[in-house]
């Protein structure tokens, strides 16, 4: 047996704590004491010690831990023609914990593929990486040009009607990056997406009825979106997408089953593989997985990375028997819940516990399916 479409039959989400002096150099640029091009010598001496990490732990897709980003969407999306973003701001909650507000993205023009975003970041990440090995590039989903502001957010004059023009520019969009990409070898790309998440929330659900837009509609719109997305990935590139419910300091944004947004995602979405975040009583349960169609793979990300309480071997393979009853063995694969640090400010835990964490995907994966 094969794996569908993915490396191996477990894998991860992409971004990984940044060392301590990698932060610090990101420090000193911002405050004009380095240049960016000394910033990016430090950044690849970090990427080629995160790769070697990865490889080390066993792994068979490579990120660059996203070491060169602040956030993992505002540093990708404000890099496209037509779109505005602003720094996300902290919130302190009642609890002492802090949360991250959405950023605001607005498209103010057409949006268009004005620069090949990720070319000299996958070129690097390839140039690293031991054969044998899958570079992944992960972006995100293109949704959060949509779902943040809903039409309040796209202009008018670019766009009086959404529906083609602004779903076919985005898609060009995505497409021109994709094929760029292809073009250097990339055969893997992993698409980043809080709003069908956010979909699952009662609360999410609200606000997005309260700026007018429908939410037992919107998971079908975002579905045809993708797949306008979808239509233009280069022949022998994997498509993946990842859910993510809210990853900032080891903080959640969303909770709500998986239900309001399965049959969208999971059947009428032609995306390749999905992760789907899974690691505690907030995600639900396993019933919307009777939803995957046959040719696509769910990703089970039952291994948190927002705290380091280890998770056993033996109760992870019992989550997978149960998600087995909803979606055949063949289809499904293990992951971490998220990446280790989807902002630069990384979770709470400590390096180490990501390193056992993600040798326990991989030990727990290969005891399931066997070493595939």
């Amino acid at each position: 047996m094969t794996v569908p479409h993915i490396p191996a039959r477990y894998d991860h989400v992409g971004s990984f704590l940044r060392p301590a002096y990698l932060l610090e150099a990101r420090e000193q640029k911002a405050k004009g004491q380095i240049t960016p091009e000394q910033l990016r010598v430090v950044e690849d001496k970090a990427i080629t010690e995160i790769v070697k990490f990865q490889e080390d732990v066993g792994l068979k897709s490579i990120t660059d831990g996203e070491f060169r980003r602040t956030y993992f969407h505002i540093d990708f999306l404000e890099q496209m023609g037509g779109v505005k973003t602003d720094v996300p701001v902290t919130i302190e909650r009642p609890d002492g914990t802090q949360e991250l507000a959405p950023p605001v993205i607005r498209v103010i023009d057409k949006v268009r593929h004005v620069k090949d975003i990720q070319l000299a970041d996958f070129n690097y990440l390839k140039s690293q990486i031991a054969h044998g090995s899958t570079p992944k590039v992960t972006i995100p989903s293109p949704t959060m040009l949509h779902f943040r502001g809903g039409r309040a957010g796209i202009s008018k004059d670019a766009y009086p009607e959404l529906d083609p023009a602004f779903y076919d520019d985005v898609a060009q969009a995505y497409g021109d990056e994709l094929r760029a990409l292809a073009a250097a070898g990339c055969t893997y790309v992993q698409m980043d997406d809080t709003n069908l998440a956010y979909l699952c929330d009662d609360k999410m659900r609200e606000a997005a009825r309260a700026r007018g837009d429908d939410p037992n509609e919107l998971p079908h719109r975002y579905a045809a979106f993708i797949n306008k997305v979808v239509a233009q990935k280069p022949a022998g590139m994997t498509l993946a997408m990842h859910l993510c419910r809210g990853n900032f300091k080891s903080t959640h944004a969303a909770a709500g089953n998986y239900e309001p947004v399965a049959e969208a995602l999971l059947s009428e979405m032609n995306i390749d593989a999905y992760f789907l975040e899974y690691d505690d009583d907030r995600s639900g349960d396993f019933r919307p997985l009777r939803y995957l169609a046959k040719d696509k793979l769910v990703v089970l990300g039952l291994v948190t990375t927002k705290f380091g309480a280890m998770e056993s071997k033996d109760s992870l393979k019992r989550r997978i028997d149960e998600a087995a009853k909803y979606a055949p063995l063949s289809q499904l694969a293990l992951s971490p819940q998220c990446g280790f640090s989807s902002t630069v400010h990384g979770n709470n835990i400590a390096v180490e516990d990501q390193r056992n964490k993600l040798r326990l995907v991989v030990e727990t994966a290969q005891e399931v399916w066997g070493d595939l």
